[in-house]
């Protein structure tokens, strides 16, 4: 292979990871969030660098990988694979925290008024909860990496650098999220999405990503609209006064 064609796959392939990485991030970012403010970052790191040694140890093991695509369970006329399996189990588990999310984000004045306390959460459990939707992430993200090349120090270069750009994303993300409440919902809308997208490719009914990613940017600007406008009328009613 020429060096241009190296470096054009690279290239490829370390825009797919991290495209395909904006899942995790965004469920990393808000679920880290639970946690006491001296320890989200912590986690953060620990969940990214738990996605990266887990999909570097994919690839090592990328024979064992191919074989998950083979059928292992027959229900009616539909054929399961291991992938598809944890595909349905991962988009069952991201609906449910979602979900759980969501009705804790709609309930939470109410628990403010009746001065009842949440549970809080450990820092084990969280970086448990990051360490489950890794593998299912990982495994999306390996089995792309190889339908693409079968050259091991490529595939994992692209996903170093992918995991890099993640790390680099993670804080500003989760700064924006928590200063913005309608994004954190919009983004826990999301997650309840690709957990339905998940289940499908699970059932065999492939969603292309395009469209799914296409409609969370166009939400994310429309949003983003929206913010600059509450914030244009903060500073006039200020003004005002």
């Amino acid at each position: 292979m020429e060096m241009t064609d190296l470096i054009a796959s690279l290239i490829t392939l370390t825009i797919l990871e991290i495209v395909l990485g904006i899942d995790n991030l965004v469920f990393l970012s808000i679920i880290s969030q639970k946690l006491p403010v001296h320890k989200q970052k912590k986690a953060r790191q620990i969940g990214l660098t738990m996605a990266w040694m887990m999909r570097l140890a994919l690839l090592a093991s990328a024979i064992w990988i191919t074989k998950l695509s083979k059928p292992i369970l027959l229900i009616f006329d539909l054929a399961f694979s291991g992938r598809d399996i944890f595909l349905i189990m991962g988009g069952l588990f991201l609906m449910y925290k979602a979900t759980q999310e969501i009705h804790l984000e709609l309930e939470m004045k109410e628990l403010k008024k009746s001065k009842q306390t949440v549970k809080p959460v450990t820092f084990h459990s969280v970086v448990t909860q990051i360490a489950i939707l890794d593998i299912v992430f990982s495994l999306d993200s390996v089995l792309t990496a190889i339908g693409l090349t079968q050259q091991f120090w490529l595939m994992a270069t692209a996903i170093s650098i992918a995991i890099m750009a993640m790390v680099f994303a993670s804080e500003p993300l989760s700064r924006f999220i928590h200063r913005n409440p309608t994004i954190k919902m919009l983004a826990l809308s999301f997650l309840m999405l690709i957990g339905t997208i998940l289940i499908a490719d699970g059932f065999q009914f492939h969603i292309p990503r395009g469209y799914i990613y296409f409609a969370m940017g166009f939400s994310f600007f429309t949003e983003s609209l929206n913010i600059v406008r509450r914030k244009r009328r903060r500073k006039f009613k200020k003004t005002m006064i």
